[in-house]
């Protein structure tokens, strides 16, 4: 089999995987992500026919996925270094995932991430209002239920740390009604229990 068809059959292959993996997650349809993968896929294949210069498949493969999992990537970075206690840094890769073009899914990730941030770095007001506004576009599909039982934890967690314990335990409840098996149920639970041997 020719090369620039291996090239092209990869790309859909990956455009496909990543699109199911995406559905499973019950997110939108990453819509971004085939146009990406399938534009980058034609042009490569298109220009190692044309050249026949030999394209390495696994090469190929890796930069499709750098490309178009830019943001996701940002994110998992901007992560880890809030874990770290970095949250200057991890401010500065949420922003730069803004600026690379994401699709609805990956804007609704880096804001639900920065409204966490904003948890960490004690700027509660900020942090409920960018959560509130996550979770008002969840009904769109975008975002997956994971990211929204998490949503809901993390905005619990700041009307917690406000004195907001009325509409804390409304969003822990909104936890275990999303998804009931996850972690953030767990948590959910633990800080509901804390709750009621308190009063």
């Amino acid at each position: 089999m020719a090369q620039p068809l291996i090239l092209l059959l990869l790309g859909l292959l990956y455009v496909l995987i990543f699109g199911g993996l995406a559905l499973l997650r019950r997110e939108g349809l990453p819509t971004r992500l085939a146009i990406e993968g399938v534009v980058l896929s034609v042009t490569v294949a298109g220009l190692a026919a044309l050249t026949g210069y030999p394209v390495n498949p696994v090469l190929f493969l890796a930069v499709l996925y750098l490309l178009t999992a830019r943001v996701r990537l940002l994110v998992d970075l901007g992560n880890l270094l809030a874990r770290r206690g970095n949250h200057a840094a991890a401010a500065t890769a949420y922003r730069w995932a803004l600026r690379l073009w994401p699709d609805e899914t990956g804007r609704l990730m880096v804001q639900l991430n920065q409204g966490v941030l904003d948890i960490h770095r004690g700027r509660l007001d900020e942090a409920i209002e960018t959560l509130r506004q996550v979770l008002a576009q969840s009904g769109s599909g975008y975002l997956g239920v994971k990211q929204e039982s998490g949503c809901h934890y993390n905005l619990g967690v700041a009307y917690q740390k406000k004195g907001l314990d009325s509409q804390a335990v409304l969003e822990f409840n909104a936890v275990l009604e999303t998804w009931p098996a996850s972690e953030y149920a767990r948590y959910a639970s633990i800080a509901l229990e804390r709750r009621k041997r308190k009063t």
